[in-house]
């Protein structure tokens, strides 16, 4: 009896262990939900596009490239806010810096440094036809100015030397406009160009391998030991385990991430009655007035679209913009009119 007993709890055993050990392991028709770690491979950083190179918020200190901080930047033949204007740059245009000027008595409201620039190649100069040689354009003094106008009353923004061939574009009177030379140069507020930010790069060492993908061999369960006297039965077998890699051994390299711009487009809306400006030095000739109390909101600046400001005068409108500061007027800002619609 005892010994029937027994043998039945031996067989009871035998039976049920198999099937315990294999329920910690997936199903045979089910692939392991264990994911393959993958190695990521090492990228060389994706340097800035042109249109938007990455640029710091250290203003600009000394020769070398700089980037324009915001749209609708004056080039001046002088550092003076009195000087002509040669031309406009763009945020996020780059430039590059010659030296910085610094005055001594700047004006109320004008910046005190300056950066020389060189001339951007959409702007003309003019030189006095009287000193170049119209058989093969060449400068017969030893020296001759190059101006930001046909006249004398024009400010001098570069000099070329004798010999030197010039291009010429246009005859108005005595003067010739020309292309500039590499050596012609304009002014542009100092605290408008900021410094642009030097290409990240990977770290790497050259004495580290690269990373190398380990298996593990499988490995097979032994099956629980059975009981001689009772019935035969299939040992259960782990299947083989997926291949992975050692994550000590040897740590993935990546590129870090791109800098980020930290000049944000700025775009509001303003509701106002649109009025023309009183003085002949404002960035725009038109403002907007606060309908209560007729004060001066923005200044109206429209270079990029075909919206006529002076259609909208003395009417009531909601404008919509990128809002940007002139260095002349800080407590009123100017709009990039984008859109604009009257207000009934």
């Amino acid at each position: 009896m005892k010994m029937t007993y027994w043998r039945i709890v031996a067989i009871s055993l035998s039976l049920a262990a198999p099937a315990a050990w294999a329920d910690d392991q997936p199903p045979a028709s089910t692939p392991s939900t264990e994911a393959k770690p993958t190695l990521e491979k090492s990228t060389k950083p994706v340097a800035p596009k042109p249109s938007t190179p990455a640029v710091t918020a250290d203003p600009v200190s000394g020769p070398g490239p700089a980037v324009v901080r915001q749209n609708n930047v004056n080039v001046r033949g002088k550092a003076a806010m009195n000087s002509e204007v040669l031309t406009r740059l763009t945020r996020g245009q780059r430039v590059n810096v010659l030296e910085e000027v610094t005055l001594s008595k700047p004006k109320q409201d004008e910046p005190t440094k300056w950066a020389k620039i060189s001339l951007p190649t959409n702007v003309t100069v003019w030189a006095h036809a009287s000193f170049l040689d119209p058989a093969n354009n060449t400068v017969k003094p030893n020296r001759l100015n190059l101006r930001s106008g046909p006249s004398e009353n024009h400010s001098v923004i570069g000099r070329i030397e004798k010999g030197t061939v010039v291009t010429p574009i246009e005859t108005r009177g005595d003067w010739v406009k020309v292309e500039p030379p590499a050596t012609a140069y304009g002014f542009v507020a100092a605290h408008l160009l900021a410094k642009e930010a030097a290409p990240a790069i990977a770290a790497t060492d050259p004495t580290v391998p690269p990373p190398i993908e380990t298996a593990v061999p499988p490995t097979t369960t032994p099956a629980p030991a059975i009981d001689p006297t009772a019935p035969p039965t299939t040992a259960a077998t782990t299947p083989p385990a997926p291949a992975v890699t050692d994550p000590a051994a040897t740590p993935a390299i990546t590129a870090p991430p791109p800098a980020e711009d930290p000049f944000v487009k700025r775009v509001v809306t303003r509701e106002g009655i649109v009025e023309r400006s009183v003085s002949i030095q404002a960035p725009s000739h038109f403002i907007l007035q606060a309908i209560d109390t007729r004060r001066a909101i923005n200044y109206l600046f429209s270079p990029a679209t075909n919206v006529v400001l002076k259609d909208y005068y003395g009417q009531r409108i909601l404008v919509t913009g990128e809002e940007l500061l002139d260095e002349r007027w800080p407590n009123t800002p100017v709009i990039n009119v984008e859109k604009i619609e009257t207000v009934p």
